[in-house]
């Protein structure tokens, strides 16, 4: 009888463990039409559906950043015409994650439940689990916390490409960083020195001591200096702020240099769209290479972060923290515009 009572009780539960993993329901962050944060709701909501090829999440920790605002707010209006015209189509808000492997489709390979991974949703992050193509996820870099890993993938994607793919950066080579303070600045001082670069980056007075921790070799004070005017010249110029106009930051380019534009602002109903625009245009009638680009994420590229991340060469940095039920105090804060590097929500 001892025996029986004992089995069944590790039956009921398992039964029960199994009943919390596969609830069809689950709390997330949610904005059903455009707006300010005051629009997000703290609410429950269907739990996702793993496809053959998916791979469902636990969330541990999600970050949020700039693309994320502007998402939510459906401004500049251009942004509606990939994520709903007159509401969003999928409500739920952040790309970036690091958790626990929760599921696998039939068709995975690589993973398993248990496993510790960071990477990209587009199906939301802000939330209790999300989904997403197994090529979306890689395993989380052994010498960082959740919190650590969920603040890589979006920023880092970004600055790896630009200086990797569209500038081609090569040793010796000077690179200056505008935003170098920010959540794409600061991976960006880090994988322009990792690629062996000489790097300035460009911040406010309050941030200059972090780019300088953060492997900067010269620091330019815009508040005091602008940097298109110093007559000196650099052979990429990766500009997250877009504060001259493009004629300005030429300026300080060298006669064959790289000027990548990152910047989603610009006006209300096309954003960057007329500044990409014009780069593309000059970039015509220039020696100069004039290149706006979108990142996009992979697999690869996750394996090659994790890679620096683990040598050392590249570090997250974590200005604030917020708890799942505050996510809209952290998209009020990301949507100020001056972060030191990213800010994560915990679930």
């Amino acid at each position: 009888m001892g025996l029986a009572l004992s089995l069944i009780d590790e039956d009921a539960s398992a039964a029960g463990f199994a009943g919390a993993t596969t609830a069809a329901t689950m709390m997330a962050i949610v904005h059903r039409r455009y707006g300010r944060p005051d629009v997000l709701e703290h609410t429950e909501v269907d739990k996702p559906v793993v496809g053959d090829d998916d791979v469902l999440v636990r969330v541990h920790a999600a970050a949020v950043h700039p693309g994320d605002y502007f998402i939510m707010t459906g401004v500049p209006t251009v942004v509606r015409l990939a994520f709903g015209l007159r509401r969003p189509r999928n409500g739920i808000r952040g790309m970036d994650v690091a958790g626990r492997v929760e599921a696998v489709g039939r068709s995975v390979q690589g993973l398993e439940p248990g496993d510790a991974v960071f990477g990209r949703s587009s199906t939301g992050t802000l939330a209790e689990y999300t989904r997403a193509p197994a090529d979306n996820f890689a395993p989380k870099p052994v010498n960082l916390s959740m919190e650590q890993a969920a603040a890589i993938p979006v920023s880092a994607f970004t600055a790896l490409q630009a200086l990797r793919e569209i500038a081609r950066v090569q040793p010796g080579q000077t690179v200056l960083i505008t935003g170098a303070s920010g959540g794409v600045g600061t991976f960006a001082v880090q994988i322009a020195k990792a690629f062996g670069a000489k790097v300035t980056g460009v911040c406010s007075t309050r941030n200059v001591d972090l780019v300088r921790w953060v492997g900067a070799d010269h620091v330019i004070d815009y508040t005091r200096t602008d940097f298109t005017r110093t007559g000196q010249r650099y052979e990429v110029i990766l500009d997250n702020v877009e504060a001259q106009s493009l004629s300005a930051a030429r300026r300080a380019l060298t006669p064959t240099g790289t000027l990548i534009p990152n910047n989603g602002k610009g006006g209300r109903w096309i954003g960057p769209l007329g500044r990409i625009v014009k780069a593309r245009l000059r970039s015509l009638f220039t020696r100069q290479a004039l290149r706006p680009f979108l990142s996009r994420e992979n697999r690869d590229d996750l394996l090659a972060l994790k890679e620096l991340i683990e040598a050392g060469k590249v570090l997250p940095v974590i200005d604030r923290t917020y708890p799942l039920s505050q996510a809209a105090v952290a998209l009020r804060y990301v949507g100020e515009g001056h972060t030191q590097g990213k800010v994560v929500v915990i679930v």
